[in-house]
């Protein structure tokens, strides 16, 4: 079982920063693979980015790439997304979620991930 928890939401201007936190909690962290989905009212929810199981696998919707950066810390059992040029079409609440696999890879594929956080809102406006 894992447990997740998301934090670092809030209100930014358009061109902003934040960056979003997801905690880990149970057993064979290492062993997941970790992703962030997005969800817009009234608007499907989509794969925003994830990451294998170690560092160096990472994926990235298209409208995001060069803007956002995932990363993990498996000691601190902690995955973070950083969100830099942000738009107003990134609103939305973020949720973190978790798979395991035995592969050093990651799909944006929701139907994949077993476990979900809470989620995060994120508003974008000036």
């Amino acid at each position: 079982q894992l447990q997740l928890v998301e934090s670092g939401g809030g209100l930014v201007q358009p061109g902003g920063s934040l960056r979003l936190s997801c905690a880990a909690s149970g057993s064979t962290w290492n062993s997941a693979a970790i992703g962030w989905f997005r969800q817009a009212p009234g608007l499907a929810r989509e794969g925003v980015s994830c990451i294998g199981r170690y560092v160096g696998y990472t994926n990235y919707l298209d409208s995001v790439k060069g803007r956002f950066t995932i990363s993990r810390d498996n000691v601190k059992n902690m995955v973070y997304l950083q969100m830099d040029g942000l738009k107003a079409e990134d609103a939305g609440v973020y949720y973190c979620a978790a798979y395991w696999t035995v592969f050093n890879s990651c799909a944006l594929a929701s139907e994949q991930y077993n476990y979900w956080g809470r989620g995060t809102q994120v508003a974008v406006s000036s």
